[in-house]
């Protein structure tokens, strides 16, 4: 993966691997080979069950065998950016200096390319370890437009993905992001209101308001991410891009009846835009 001792820069070894710059600084915290086992099983339990919260998950797994508190389940839960999805009255406060802005997309009839753009992160395991994904998405075609992977969960990683997306693609009218720290963060929002993008966010823990993420992230883990053991970054880094580039390019889409996410999109965009 990083050669800190190779004559290319740090900074360009993490562009051609797709990692974030502040993966480059970070000193990974040991996890228990238990701890990594039940962050994979709260993973898959997560997927089934969205609607799992901590005492749920608590019982899911105390039922497969697993000794382990609410309190230890809040902590893996944390780490891993999972949290039980449903509507409830929004009764958090964002980080100091984060404004939480309106959804913008109920009612809205989105019937193009580039009209609305959506972002999510996910967590990946590994054999030992684990990443996270961040990708940007299309929401009429579903195709997915950049993607990275990092060790860490700061915005970094999520401001290089849209800026790839904003260099290839455009830009959009809409931006639709949940409510998470990165997403909230003055750098994020900062760089959506330059490009003059308006932003919207979901409603705290309303899957429905961010569904295609939801279902992207379903197709890459069992589809990919389940059958695999990655050995490191470098491996899931690889493999996932082969699984995207499937996903785009020739994974049949039902919603499109049955054209791929490409297709999707570019034979919808205006002719000066797709030229």
């Amino acid at each position: 993966m990083i050669d800190r001792d190779h004559d290319l820069p740090l900074i360009r070894q993490a562009e051609v691997l797709r990692l974030s710059r502040s993966s480059l600084y970070y000193q990974p915290q040991p996890v228990s080979a238990e701890d990594l086992a039940i962050m994979g099983r709260i993973d898959k339990l997560h997927l089934e069950f969205p609607f799992a919260g901590s005492r749920m998950l608590r019982d899911f797994l105390r039922a497969e065998g697993f000794r382990i508190g609410r309190c230890h389940v809040i902590t893996l839960m944390r780490r891993m950016g999972v949290e039980a999805l449903y509507r409830r009255p929004n009764t958090s406060k964002p980080a100091p200096g984060h404004k939480i802005h309106p959804y913008l997309l109920r009612g809205l009839k989105i019937d193009r390319p580039n009209q609305v753009w959506a972002m999510d992160i996910t967590y990946i395991p590994m054999a030992r370890g684990f990443v996270y994904l961040a990708v940007v998405l299309d929401w009429y075609s579903r195709r997915v437009l950049s993607w990275r992977l990092s060790i860490t969960m700061e915005v970094d990683f999520c401001l290089e993905a849209v800026e790839e997306a904003l260099a290839k693609h455009g830009k959009p009218e809409i931006f639709n992001t949940d409510q998470g720290s990165q997403f909230t963060s003055a750098a994020f929002t900062g760089l959506l209101r330059d490009n003059g993008i308006a932003i919207s966010m979901d409603g705290r823990g309303a899957w429905r308001d961010n569904v295609f993420v939801e279902r992207l992230w379903r197709s890459v883990k069992y589809e990919e991410v389940y059958l695999r053991a990655y050995d490191g970054v470098s491996d899931a880094r690889a493999s996932i891009g082969r699984y995207l580039g499937f996903y785009n390019g020739k994974r049949p889409h039902s919603s499109h009846g049955g054209r791929t996410p490409d297709r999707a999109y570019f034979d919808n965009l205006p002719q000066a835009v797709a030229a």
